[in-house]
């Protein structure tokens, strides 16, 4: 796990903290982060999976457990309250772009409805919670000419799942000005590594592609250009960003999280052939992709600048783990490797 400062190790120590979408990938490694750290953590849960990280690490049994869904205002409540909680990361969410193209209604449910049940019962419940994450993401941007993206740029999304995090970044901006809730949003890019089981995205579908001995078909033409973040220094940095929420330069603002170095499809696909030395695989370009964003990357600056936060993982040491964990993964489940 990556070096964590000693205020770090100090701050997290007895907090109560409720996690949203903890049972996802990055949710599993923020789980993991701070069960390090000492915290006491509460995690919503509406489906388990029990090829989630979350629950084939055990991890699952060091947490509170509250059933529930986050379309449905009590159940969020219920968590927020019966588990008095003074911490709230907030990532539960629909997260698969085509997905929500095809079905926009779950998407709009989930990240819209359930970012607001999740901000107002903080609300209701302030003399609590101390310190709310929400994490947003680079789509909630839309498509914009300035690249990189900073947090200066309009949030324009016009497509379903762009949409969707456009309305919940701007409602947590909503309760942090109108109502003062002690909230920040952050916004990362494509977040990979261990734990992804969403294998349409590029990552996790190419090392499983490889490892069955077949090429990666590209929805795309390939030269899309995206940023690309290992999933610990996501979790960190949305770490940093609760730690930070005292500073009034933080409330109510967004942050990006980054490593400024994008990359087309195409060269992320490479590096993973180099990686697992599978060169003789080369991508299939399907070339049918449709409602996405082809260029998007973001800056850094001002996590770095008012956080202090920056990625410790390059490309090379983020993909070698993260192929060390699906190997072990597709090795262990005949499922999965169906």
């Amino acid at each position: 796990m990556a070096q964590v400062t000693e205020t770090g190790k100090q701050f997290w120590v007895g907090k109560r903290v409720l996690i949203t979408g903890a049972s996802g990938m990055v949710g599993s490694w923020l789980v993991k982060e701070l069960l390090a750290l000492g915290a006491r953590i509460s995690v919503l849960v509406h489906d388990s999976d029990p090829q989630a990280e979350l629950f084939r690490s055990g991890d699952i049994h060091s947490c509170s457990v509250v059933n529930g869904s986050l379309a449905d205002y009590w159940s969020v409540e219920r968590a927020v309250n019966e588990q008095e909680v003074d911490t709230v990361f907030h990532l539960g969410a629909q997260t698969i772009v085509g997905t929500a193209n095809r079905s926009p209604l779950p998407t709009f449910e989930a990240n819209v409805r359930g970012t607001y049940n999740l901000l107002e019962a903080c609300r209701v419940h302030a003399a609590m919670v101390q310190r709310v994450v929400i994490a947003s993401s680079d789509k909630a941007y839309g498509d914009q000419e300035q690249l990189p993206y900073t947090e200066a740029a309009p949030l324009i999304g016009r497509h379903p799942y762009d949409v969707s995090k456009s309305c919940a970044d701007l409602i947590a901006q909503a309760y942090h000005h109108t109502y003062k809730l002690p909230v920040a949003i952050a916004r990362c890019g494509n977040v990979y590594g261990g734990g992804d089981l969403n294998w349409s995205r590029i990552v996790p579908g190419t090392i499983r592609e490889f490892l069955r001995n077949r090429p990666i078909v590209l929805r795309s033409d390939g030269t899309y250009i995206r940023d690309y973040i290992y999933v610990k220094d996501a979790a960190r940095g949305y770490l940093r960003l609760a730690e930070c929420l005292d500073d009034q330069r933080v409330r109510g603002e967004g942050f990006n999280f980054s490593t400024e170095s994008p990359l087309t499809v195409l060269q992320i696909v490479e590096a993973i052939q180099k990686l697992m030395r599978r060169e003789d695989l080369q991508p299939v370009i399907e070339n049918s992709a449709s409602g996405e964003i082809r260029n998007q990357w973001l800056s850094a600056a001002k996590a770095r600048d008012v956080l202090g936060w920056r990625a410790e993982y390059d490309l090379e040491s983020g993909l070698a783990e993260t192929v060390a964990w699906y190997r072990l993964y597709l090795r262990g489940s005949a499922s999965a490797a169906l």
